[in-house]
């Protein structure tokens, strides 16, 4: 009776979300017996409303498990049952697909409103785990720098882990941005996505998906995606499309990460773009100073008040800020400054790259260029213009398109480091004689001697600030013309080299 329940709610839950209709419930309700490999099923009486999805399926995994379906309770075996589950409610591509370009017709808002919505509502985007993300903002010089620990990517467990490395090697899907992942049913080493509807569209004559990231580090988190595996690469035509993307989308911003190892995002084998309906602390950044470069006076110049080097264009024509932006991308990539420690390339190997971010603001388009450079050195073997060493305990990723923008995507041990943290704080412990804490010991030990009477003061408040303030060094570690008298200086002779 437990799994007729379940079935029952589940079905309920596809009714009350407009995931199915009255006329799908008897398909439905057969599709997912047929997963529990049941062949009978008696309707409870009892009616059920307002579903907590997540309990169902907690429900459903347990069965499925006393039943044998599934190997084991580890993350993996229960994402990916689930997700057939969720399969067994989620439309057909055609009929999302229809439906989004129907609401599109009334406005683009009202389509991407529909899709995010769906997209929660089928478990692709897990609410609950979302709502476990630790967020907040610290103020800084650049304005308010936001913060986010992030618990909805699932931390593999070992088991699966280890049973991963024995399966054979597969290439379908290539990767995990391709098309072909749209109804894939998943493996130990790759998520299943039996739920997962993409949107096509045309972005410089190509065919192109758009889908929302399961894991949304900020509001709308879309994925922008080339129809083949196709590495990235920053060119001319990365304008095009970034504009051809905006024309579909005007209340998104979309951006690249940059197309090199150490300044770009984790994934180059595949060109993507990532976009959203958030404002960023970069977007709200102030002008430090204005240039004008003679061959586009139409085109507003600018650089940031911002910890990365950004010049901002602005024009009420994307035509030219796709050329000015192309102009500024081939100049940059050829440009070396020995005093400022700036190489285009060594060796043969090419270092200066861009993270280019396009918005449009009334009927004003502007485009932040984010000016890279890859190279490494012997006290920096990850990256000169990366954060360094001193600050990895914190942040040792790479700072991609997101966190150029000022939002911090930090790694979810840091919740546990800090609950540690504060009880050594409070037990006068020796930080450097657990494990878990030695990386943090001398920046814990300065913390207490910034804050005497830390014991009787909100200790995590005062932990969430200084891990913000370490991660706005990360970003200043990364910027290649510093925000210093010589920096400034420095960032002046490049915009002179332009005109």
């Amino acid at each position: 009776m437990r799994l007729y329940i379940a079935i029952k709610k589940l079905v309920q839950y596809g009714l009350e979300n407009q995931l199915i209709s009255i006329e799908d419930k008897i398909y439905t309700q057969n599709r997912l017996l047929e997963l529990f490999q049941e062949q009978e099923y008696q309707e409870p009486e009892e009616e059920y409303h307002n579903i907590d999805l997540p309990s169902v399926l907690d429900e459903c995994i347990q069965i499925a498990y006393e039943r044998k379906l599934i190997q084991d309770m580890g993350i993996v075996s229960r994402d990916l049952f689930d997700t057939k589950l969720m399969g067994c409610l989620t439309g057909r591509p055609s009929e999302i697909i229809k439906t989004f370009w129907d609401k599109y017709k009334i406005s683009p808002k009202e389509a991407t409103d529909f899709y995010y919505k769906f997209s929660q509502d089928t478990n692709y985007i897990r609410r609950d785990r979302i709502e476990k993300d630790i967020k907040w903002k610290v103020p800084s010089q650049y304005g308010q720098i936001e913060i986010t620990i992030n618990l909805s990517k699932p931390e593999k467990d070992p088991k699966a882990i280890a049973k991963a490395l024995q399966m054979n090697k597969s290439t379908y899907p290539k990767c995990q941005l391709c098309m072909e992942n749209e109804g894939y049913e998943g493996r130990l080493n790759h998520p299943a996505r039996q739920n997962h509807r993409i949107i096509p569209i045309t972005i410089k004559n190509d065919k192109w998906g758009f889908q929302y990231s399961p894991y949304v580090y900020y509001n709308e988190h879309c994925i922008v995606f080339n129809g083949e595996h196709v590495p990235m690469k920053i060119n001319r035509d990365t304008f095009v499309k970034l504009f051809d993307f905006i024309k579909y989308f005007p209340h998104y911003f979309i951006g690249s990460n940059s197309d090199l190892p150490i300044v770009g995002g984790s994934i180059l084998s595949h060109d993507h773009f990532q976009g959203g309906n958030h404002e960023f602390p970069m977007a709200k950044a102030s002008i430090e100073k204005r240039y004008t470069i003679e061959k586009f006076s139409n085109v507003e110049v600018g650089i940031l008040n911002w910890p990365l080097s950004v010049i901002r264009l602005r024009s009420k024509s994307e035509e030219e800020l796709i050329e000015l932006g192309n102009y500024i991308l081939e100049k940059w990539k050829e440009y070396t400054d020995e005093s400022a420690g700036i190489y285009a390339s060594t060796n043969g190997e090419r270092h200066n790259t861009i993270t280019p971010i396009a918005r449009k603001k009334k009927d004003m388009f502007e485009l932040d260029l984010a000016l890279r450079n890859n190279i490494t050195t012997k006290e920096h073997p990850m990256g000169l213009y990366h954060p360094h060493e001193e600050i990895h305990h914190i942040k040792k990723e790479n700072i991609g398109l997101i966190e150029v923008m000022g939002v911090a995507i930090l790694p979810s041990r840091l919740r546990d480091e800090m609950k540690l943290l504060e009880e050594y704080i409070r037990e006068d412990k020796d930080f450097s004689s657990h494990e878990l804490l030695k990386k943090h010991a001398e920046w814990a030990q300065n913390i207490l001697n910034k804050y005497p009477d830390i014991k009787s003061e909100d200790i995590q408040d005062i932990l969430k600030s200084e891990i913000g303030r370490t991660f706005i060094i990360g970003l200043e570690h990364s910027g290649v013309f510093k925000c210093t008298h010589k920096g400034r200086g420095d960032f002046d002779r490049f915009m002179k080299f332009l005109k």
